[in-house]
């Protein structure tokens, strides 16, 4: 979800060759909106149902694809001064996830305080600052990752590597939220910013040889659901593919197949292609404001009673989940209320640059 906006406006053939990008994040915007929305819907009716075994398959892959995609451009800036810098990769973040603590916090205010008053809502507040909240938490840690990505660039790329990988590697049992998904989730962005070239030439591959990389992505999947869906019995990794290595391996793989998926959907064109480079181009816009109508759906259909197959539920608070937040961005873009998501030039340590800064305060 990191911004895919540049300081430069890239020629046809180079945003053509990017589009698959945006494809790419529109695909890990819906899975992780879904594994929510599941999630939920299935503790709310006391079950599961048709999608639980997508978000299960889709589970070693969903996030380090998501951090994969948001290295990739980092080594644009990462040399650009820290004024710079900090602008494009830190207070861009730090604005919204601050904003979006306040407005999730205040939808949840009574759960929050429960009857302690205001002093409890401000310390909430203030513990929010250094442990990520609710799931904002990737919005924190894409600054973090990239200030120490920066701050670490003059180390040798397989030390930098290597360190994120071991760190992927230690189990973290009872350890802060933060701790864990940083261990967990860096050697992501690390991959996705030292390979970026050849990410890229990946998908050009993948573009040009499409019936060889159809058949490379079904073995994938064969194996990816093989350790997904086979228990080992321990608690503490209750899967193959959740066990030390295994998991940095399929995490992987199912990055690149997710590069490749968008390769391939993006040299196919059609409807769904359109909708999910939609929702890539503006997949920071869904991940802040999906919580609400999410919610809000789960609540309704569960008292009505108005769809019984938790399947479906699941997939109808999916649905809306992801279209209204774009719904609520379209409608408030020329209004004062803009900025819940375009940052404001308060907030700006550099200006904006035209035609592409509305591009920049929305994409993810």
């Amino acid at each position: 979800m990191a911004s895919a906006a540049h300081n430069r406006s890239p020629g046809p053939e180079e945003a053509l060759r990017l589009a698959w990008v945006d494809v790419a994040k529109g695909l890990c915007i819906v899975l992780v909106v879904m594994m929510h929305s599941t999630l939920g819907t299935g503790h709310e009716m006391g079950g599961e149902g048709f999608l639980h075994t997508v978000v299960t398959f889709a589970k070693p892959f969903r996030i380090p694809d998501f951090f994969l995609l948001s290295g990739l451009f980092v080594g644009r800036v990462i040399d650009r001064d820290w004024r710079l810098f900090a602008d494009r990769r830190v207070i861009h973040f730090a604005y919204f996830y601050g904003l979006w603590v306040l407005i999730q916090s205040a939808v949840k205010y009574g759960q929050i305080v429960d009857g302690a008053g205001p002093g409890a809502f401000l310390a909430h507040l203030a513990h929010a600052l250094v442990e990520p909240y609710s799931t904002l938490w990737f919005i924190y840690l894409l600054a973090v990752f990239s200030v120490l990505t920066k701050l670490l660039r003059g180390l040798h790329p397989a030390l930098l590597l290597g360190g994120a990988a071991l760190l992927q590697s230690i189990p973290l049992e009872g350890q802060s939220e933060l701790v864990t998904e940083f261990c967990g989730r860096y050697v992501w962005f690390v991959a996705g910013y030292l390979f970026a070239a050849r990410i890229f030439r990946f998908a050009d591959l993948v573009q040009g040889h499409p019936r060889a990389a159809i058949g490379g992505l079904a073995a994938w999947a064969l194996a990816n659901g093989l350790f997904a869906f086979t228990a080992t019995g321990s608690e503490t990794f209750p899967t193959l593919a959740s066990l030390p290595v295994v998991s940095l391996v399929l995490g992987g793989a199912g990055a690149l197949a997710i590069v490749a998926t968008g390769a391939l959907l993006t040299i196919a064109g059609g409807p769904v292609t359109v909708a999910l480079r939609a929702c890539g181009e503006r997949s920071i816009v869904i991940y802040l404001a999906f919580f609400l109508p999410m919610a809000a759906t789960r609540t309704l259909i569960v008292k009505t009673g108005a769809i019984t197959d938790i399947g479906l539920a699941s997939l109808v608070v999916t649905i809306v989940a992801v279209v209204v937040p774009l719904v609520i961005e379209r409608v408030v873009r020329h209004t004062p209320l803009v900025f819940l998501f375009r940052r404001p030039a308060a907030f700006h340590l550099v200006a904006e640059r035209r035609p592409h800064a509305a591009r920049a305060a929305t994409a993810g």
